[in-house]
């Protein structure tokens, strides 16, 4: 009785809690239509005026028919989201502005999807043949807007941006006629060709929507073109005229890279090539492949500080290269209707992985860079990836979802996360190929064989022809039998402590370290100190921690991405100062003391690395030189 009493007393006294609510959710329902391979009955009429190049705004009027069964009916008017090339939903949304949308004179009532921000819903009067639409696009004018594609002297224009098309339909199935109003005094270049002109404004001949998307443009003050042959020409804007002056050699080397790329892969998969190549340190950075041209940007410095280095060389042979892979041959999960339906990146480690191992290949083949400097430049890929702990939890194939996961922004502790490994791995997975090949071969064959067979599919077909992983396995067995599917799979998701070397040790070499940096790796770390290598450090101007290695004895230190080294050892510092720190503490006991600050605070710092500078380099396996090649001096020679 005292027990119950007591607990009627706690009961009593303990308020009394609500029924937790808990409501169904409402359902999701996509109401925008799906595409459909049939012809869109009209076409779409798109005109841009470029010439605002103080504010970087595009104006654009444009006329959409209205097909017949949706007069009287709601229509969706869509903003390309998904983009190719970048691999993910990069449509810039956030800067169209002021949509104004009318039909027979009369200003219509829009209203965005409430599941799809891209997807614009009108009210199409009865008896509407087409809809008028305006609006800008703003683009970038600082920094943390995006990317600069509009300056004084140069611009960069992409239809993605300045255009909706109907939902409802392929891409492939809307045509359209664009017109630009182009600053005076300007040339444009771009893989669609001109119908008509009138004054600063060029009417370009009708494609279909895709092709549109896929064919950009740089246009600009001061430019200069170059027949490279095969249908390849190369267009080129910069900053001031001075830095057009290239030489001929320099221009013979371009001629060899498309050159050498025909002889490759056997076929030209185009009808025409424009490469667009903008010299400029205003508009923003580029490399983006498209199947008809490419977007490419490096420093003002490109051919006139030539004999300094590489630099941003590899950058055409590397979008070149896509033209027939990633977009005539492209992964069956890549190939899409339309431009709201999402992408998969499955094999983003060929369209990607393999391009990057052409380009490296081509950029030697053709003379832009030399055989020596590009085996220097592939030992700092493999030791890159040799000193990733992330390799240990993650594969390379979950790398692929990297475009989505993060679209492309710097990361705290890049060394334990990875990035989009799939372009530098998959090139250490396809030297591992060429030299299976090679070796199962008895020296007859290479990935030469495998490039012609898979990609050269018939001269001048710029179509899509998509491929799956057991296509791609069935290919490699056509050209050399063995057992491809496993040694794929292994490479794709293994979890390992250190890159896959094997193909290196195939063709011949093997990853050392020196204490001497090759001149490929100086010019790669240009406007940083690289010590990655060197106790797991990257610095960049003023001694600004860029990057720490994962567990490395700069992370055991406690230094973060961020941090600001203002001493070494007491003295202030300098890049020299760090250096010599390095050299003097290799084989003792001693730390290096380092003043670092951190946010409003300083603090001391010991850097136990005692193990001096490191720089990589590949070593020669056996007795191979100039008179006996190795496998890799092989793959990285011109075609005759």
């Amino acid at each position: 009785m005292r027990t119950a009493l007591l607990l009627a007393t706690v009961l009593l006294s303990t308020p009394v809690l609500a029924q937790r609510s808990m409501p169904q959710p409402l359902p999701i329902v996509d109401m925008v239509p799906v595409a459909r391979d049939v012809p869109f009955p009209g076409t779409l009429s798109v005109a841009v005026d470029a010439t605002d190049t103080v504010r970087g705004v595009f104006k654009v009027a444009e006329t959409i028919p209205v097909p017949a069964d949706l007069a009287g009916k709601r229509m969706a008017l869509l903003f390309p989201k998904w983009l190719p090339g970048k691999h993910a939903p990069r449509g810039e949304i956030e800067k169209l502005a002021g949509l104004e949308i009318r039909s027979g004179g009369k200003l219509l009532t829009w209203k965005r999807d409430p599941l799809d921000v891209y997807a614009f819903w009108v009210e199409v009067p009865a008896g509407a043949t087409a809809l008028d639409v305006k609006f800008d696009f703003l683009s970038a004018t600082d920094g943390p807007q995006g990317r600069i594609v509009v300056t004084a002297d140069m611009m960069n224009l992409q239809p993605n941006s300045v255009s909706l098309y109907p939902a409802g339909w392929f891409t492939r199935q809307i045509p359209v006629d664009l017109s630009v109003t182009w600053p005076a005094g300007w040339t444009a270049a771009s893989a669609l060709r001109e119908a008509a002109r009138e004054g600063n404004r060029i009417r370009y001949q009708t494609v279909d929507y895709e092709t549109l998307v896929d064919s950009p443009f740089f246009a600009g003050r001061h430019f200069a073109k170059w027949d490279l042959g095969q249908n390849v020409t190369l267009n080129v804007v910069a900053d001031e005229a001075r830095f057009l002056k290239a030489t001929d050699e320099q221009i013979g080397k371009h001629r060899n890279l498309v050159t050498q790329a025909v002889k490759l892969f056997g076929t030209r998969q185009f009808d025409h090539y424009d490469l667009l190549l903008s010299l400029t340190e205003k508009m923003g950075g580029i490399g983006l492949e498209h199947h008809r041209s490419s977007e490419n940007g490096v420093n003002t410095t490109y051919f006139t500080e030539w004999a300094k280095g590489p630099g941003r060389r590899n950058l055409l042979p590397h979008e070149f290269t896509h033209s027939w892979n990633g977009k005539h041959r492209r992964g069956a999960d890549l190939v899409t209707p339309d431009f709201r339906t999402p992408m998969r990146n499955s094999m983003l480690w060929v369209y990607e992985g393999q391009t990057q191992f052409w380009g490296y290949v081509l950029q030697a083949r053709s003379g832009l860079v030399t055989v020596e400097e590009t085996i220097d430049q592939i030992a700092g890929i493999a030791a890159t990836l040799d000193n990733r702990p992330a390799r240990g939890w993650r594969s390379l194939d979950d790398t692929t979802n990297d475009p989505i996961i993060t679209p492309r922004a710097p990361k705290g502790w890049l060394s334990f996360q990875r990035s989009e490994d799939y372009y530098a791995e998959g090139m250490l997975v396809w030297l591992e190929v060429d030299g299976v090949i090679r070796r199962e071969s008895g020296g007859k064959r290479s990935i030469d064989d495998f490039a012609r067979r898979f990609f050269g599919t018939g001269d001048g077909d710029w179509g899509v022809k998509p491929y799956d992983f057991d296509t791609l396995v069935a290919d490699l067995n056509a050209v050399q039998p063995y057992d491809w599917a496993s040694l794929l799979k292994t490479r794709l998701t293994e979890k390992a402590g250190g890159a896959p070397l094997k193909g290196l040790e195939y063709l011949g070499w093997k990853l050392v370290y020196t204490d001497t940096p090759t001149a490929a790796f100086t010019d790669g770390s240009r406007g940083s100190l690289n010590l990655a290598f060197s106790g797991g450090l990257v610095l960049g101007t003023a001694g600004k921690v860029n990057q720490v290695i994962w567990n490395s004895a700069a992370f055991d230190a406690g230094l973060a991405v961020g941090d600001t080294i203002i001493a070494v050892n007491q003295r202030p510092f300098s890049d020299d100062v760090m250096k010599a720190a390095v050299t003097e503490a290799k084989g003792g006991s001693a730390p290096i003391r380092l003043t670092v600050k951190t946010e409003d605070r300083i603090r001391e710092v010991d850097w136990a690395w005692t193990g001096g500078l490191r720089y990589p380099r590949l070593e020669r396996l056996g007795k191979t030189d100039a008179k006996n090649p190795s496998g890799l001096e092989l793959l990285l020679r011109a075609r005759p």
